[in-house]
């Protein structure tokens, strides 16, 4: 895995490079402390995964992100920010990121999330989305879990870690066709609108349990 860190602070960065340094699966190609340095970076090293700080000085990591998608830049980005602010990961995600992590959070968890990414996953901190979903509580007048089977709890599970409708036939057994039928019904129960929100949901509620490869 191939990383390259995007941030403004010196020991922020050698941080990461220290902590990926104990990983031998990953490589870390280069740093930069703002956008005009990141937009190099990424056109000349092309990474597979690039850790971008929310504020670069007086750059927006997200207009980096957004900016760096246009002219052609392919890899995953990953949002690395202190900031827990509801429209800052809203944003992210309108975006398309691929993750979004507190720099609280634990190494060994910056880690796992770092190999879901690069696996074709999308990695959101816990602790964020507990933050968001107190704050509102936007499903506290829709339906409950309660009116769930046990299967289509299963589904609803499965949706919270991000697995795609083949990943879940496969690891529960069934076809996609019944897992699409079983997704549409969880939607229906809960009053849910898509996927994203299916995983919000899941991961607000604790369903969704990860297991961290030390």
């Amino acid at each position: 895995m191939k990383v390259v860190i995007i941030d403004d602070h010196p020991l922020i960065r050698k941080g990461l490079r220290s902590l990926f340094s104990l990983d031998e699966l990953m490589e870390v190609l280069g740093e930069a402390t703002n956008r005009r340095e990141a937009l190099e970076l990424l056109r000349t090293v092309k990474p597979d995964i690039a850790i971008v700080d929310l504020r670069l000085g007086d750059d927006s990591g997200l207009d980096l992100i957004m900016e760096a998608s246009r002219v052609g830049t392919t890899c995953k980005f990953v949002v690395l920010t202190s900031s827990t602010n509801e429209e800052d990961f809203n944003q992210a995600k309108e975006i398309g990121v691929a993750g979004y992590l507190l720099k609280e959070a634990l190494p060994e968890e910056l880690i796992h999330a770092l190999q879901m990414i690069n696996k074709g996953r999308k990695y959101y901190d816990p602790t964020v989305l507990d933050l968001i979903m107190n704050a509102k509580s936007p499903f506290e007048e829709d339906g409950h879990i309660e009116q769930l089977t046990p299967k289509e709890k299963e589904i609803l599970i499965e949706l919270g870690k991000g697995h795609s409708n083949k990943e879940i036939s496969k690891t529960l057994y069934i076809t996609e066709f019944t897992v699409k039928k079983h997704v549409s019904q969880v939607f229906a129960k809960l009053g849910l609108a898509d996927r994203t929100q299916a995983a919000l949901y899941a991961n607000a509620k604790g369903l969704v349990k990860y297991v961290i490869n030390s």
